[in-house]
């Protein structure tokens, strides 16, 4: 009898926990309500199914309860039962597939007028490329990959000379029009996840997949990695400001172009600190290690530079130029002790090598840089 009182029990709280609790769905910021549609439908047949057999359970208990003298009867087979139950049973799967799959066709069949624009996961940070004035996107292949192409444009390509490159973790769209969103990896499965947006979608290694959807509210949204990635997956959000056109357009035009990303830097014009800030937002690095002291996937930069770290093996290293040096380009050959060895091997020449290393310097010490201490064109504090 008890238990047939706590299964009462427990349907009994679900369902007022249902109506009572206060995780609703957040408000949608997209057309995409048609999904909060599906998600309630399966949430009716599931709890009603939840509901009928625990209440079915519950009745058992009580009316087949053990009494001295009863017996229990062999039935092989009940034809009539059996019948019911594969028909409710059928009924129950088709309610809860056949909306999802009109919702995917319709998430999946893109308007004529929509625009376009491309998302490139990889561990552990977003970039994204919208077309330029030519309305195309250009061609892209993992064998154009390199520290100054990371997202693997085809230099031979004129559709992607205009390409708008946007390599930070912020991204704008404008508000009420229809986007298509063109996704693909550079290293693992990924998915592209905006929770308000009601649309996400895996990004898989090898292959372009893609959905669309209309911003419909103004805000700012965070994007998140909706599959386990590595080790930074937690890490590895974004977020995304949804504007009118006009605000949209002018943060556009600020973007630099694939063409303006290939131009060669005069060495002695060049910002060192600069360029190894962009090259660390490029290729991942602050995804592990942050730059206000909080732990992270790998040691933080706050305070790196001049500090004795203990290895692995329990030697101690200084942490200088010539270390930091090996540690860029050959990571896992001396890991700090606590932290794994996941660092992926990166083909940066010289010049990149000494930009990280004056970027590195810059965040270890901000207050000594903000008190004056600029660094010059060789990276070393004045």
């Amino acid at each position: 009898m008890a238990i047939a009182i706590a299964l009462i029990v427990i349907v009994i709280g679900s369902i007022a926990f249902h109506f009572l609790s206060p995780w609703w769905l957040t408000p949608a910021a997209s057309n995409w309500g048609e999904i909060d549609d599906a998600f309630t439908l399966t949430l009716v047949i599931t709890g009603a199914f939840f509901v009928v057999i625990n209440v079915m359970i519950a009745w058992f208990v009580i009316r087949y309860r053990h009494k001295k003298g009863r017996k229990s009867v062999y039935q092989p087979d009940n034809k009539k039962l059996e019948a019911w139950l594969i028909g409710l049973t059928t009924v129950a799967i088709i309610g809860l597939l056949a909306p999802g799959l009109v919702v995917y066709g319709k998430f999946v069949a893109v308007p004529e007028d929509a625009k376009v624009f491309e998302v490139v996961g990889e561990q552990w940070k977003w970039s994204y490329r919208f077309p330029g004035e030519d309305n195309q996107l250009g061609q892209s292949h993992v064998r154009f990959i390199s520290s100054t192409n990371p997202l693997g444009l085809d230099p031979e390509d004129p559709a992607s000379q205009d390409d708008k490159i946007i390599l930070s973790p912020e991204l704008h769209l404008p508000l009420y029009t229809p986007l298509k969103v063109l996704l693909r990896s550079k290293d693992v499965l990924h998915d592209f996840n905006v929770p308000q947006f009601r649309a996400k979608m895996d990004m898989v290694p090898g292959s372009v997949t893609y959905f669309w959807f209309t911003p419909t509210q103004r805000g700012t949204f965070d994007i998140l990695c909706a599959e386990l990635c590595g080790i930074g997956h937690f890490n590895m959000r974004g977020r995304v400001v949804v504007e009118d056109d006009a605000a949209f357009g002018r943060w556009l035009a600020t973007q630099p172009t694939f063409a303006q990303t290939q131009q060669p830097q005069e060495a002695g014009s060049m910002d060192l600190v600069s360029l190894g800030k962009t090259l660390s937002e490029v290729n991942g690095c602050i995804a592990c290690h942050s730059l206000d002291g909080k732990p992270g996937v790998g040691p933080t930069w706050l305070g790196l530079y001049g500090k004795t770290e203990i290895m692995s093996d329990d030697t101690e290293k200084l942490v200088d130029d010539e270390y930091l040096k090996v540690a860029i380009l050959n990571a896992n050959a001396e890991v700090v002790k606590g932290y794994p060895a996941i660092m992926p091997v990166y083909q940066f020449n010289d010049q990149e090598v000494e930009a990280i290393i004056a970027y590195i310097k810059a965040v270890s010490h901000p207050d000594q840089n903000q008190a004056g201490e600029q660094p010059d064109d060789s990276g070393e504090n004045k």
